[in-house]
């Protein structure tokens, strides 16, 4: 490497440490591979009851590790009195990982928490899952498997009570660049949310740009239709020629208003949120 590019100073661990500066980081995991970090943002107010807690898994194809995509919405939640983490897990250019590795970490962090929520003030029973494309595989592949598939830790669950999805990515063995991260096929299609489509799932809200060729929103369709089928609530909020990044803030405002004041109806109506103090009156 040349010697003025080791001099360089690395600008996007600086800048996520600046953007990240509000939240308390703490390591949840010791790995073989290292330490895997989790950014908590504690409400702006002390409601004196416990309290739901929204953990959020960016996107990507368990690569690189993106943490920052998601501070705007637990900055969103934060001032809404939940409990707000941005999660890490193991990635590929950190800890030289893939997804099986990253779905370890998701189930992890949710028992971690649980674990924890004296420590953070939370409510066991309102924990809220939220993520981005292979973020989003994540939330659900903490969600979606049978109990004797994935039974609970030391008796910890680390299944939600509700899920956020953004850009969801639904059929691993179906992308291409997702696939290819796994072992082998079989197991893309195996741990696959659309492979282990069954009752009794708790409600989920998809939103997704009808542009969007890297997670299509075909598969999640198709996923919301045999979702509902059997008899789970599940709600897909489409965007017209919106591409895969059309939520996020830095691209978006406007949706990202959106999609964030959906969100948060959607946990009110479900009882995961208190009622805004506006629509108290």
């Amino acid at each position: 490497m040349s010697s003025i590019l080791q001099r360089v100073a690395p600008i996007g661990e600086a800048r996520d440490r600046e953007i990240l500066k509000d939240a308390a980081t703490y390591i949840y995991q010791e790995r073989p591979q290292g330490p895997v970090q989790a950014h908590v943002y504690q409400p702006e107010f002390d409601s004196g009851k416990p309290r739901p807690v929204v953990i959020f898994f960016h996107g990507g194809f368990w690569d690189t590790p993106t943490p920052t995509q998601f501070v705007p919405h637990c900055l969103h939640f934060a001032s809404r009195g939940a409990v707000a983490v941005a999660a890490e897990t193991r990635t590929a250019s950190r800890h030289g990982t893939g997804p099986l590795e990253a779905i370890e970490d998701a189930r992890d962090l949710v028992r971690w928490i649980r674990h924890n929520t004296d420590t953070f003030g939370i409510d066991s029973d309102k924990v809220i899952l939220g993520g981005a494309a292979g973020g989003a595989l994540l939330a659900l592949l903490a969600t979606m498997p049978k109990p004797k598939a994935m039974p609970p830790v030391d008796g910890l669950d680390c299944r939600p009570q509700a899920l956020l999805l953004f850009s969801a990515l639904v059929n691993a063995a179906s992308q291409a660049t997702a696939a290819a991260r796994f072992p082998d096929s079989k197991s893309a299609k195996r741990t696959s949310p659309s492979s282990l489509v069954r009752r009794k799932l708790p409600p989920m809200l998809f939103f997704h740009g009808k542009s969007d060729r890297i997670t299509p929103f075909d598969d999640v369709e198709k996923f919301r239709r045999r979702m509902r089928w059997r008899g789970n609530k599940v709600e897909l909020v489409d965007f017209e020629k919106a591409d895969h990044s059309f939520f996020n803030f830095n691209v978006s405002h406007r949706n990202f208003e959106m999609t964030i004041g959906a969100a948060d109806r959607f946990l009110v109506d479900h009882g995961l949120l208190d009622p805004a103090p506006d629509d108290t009156l």
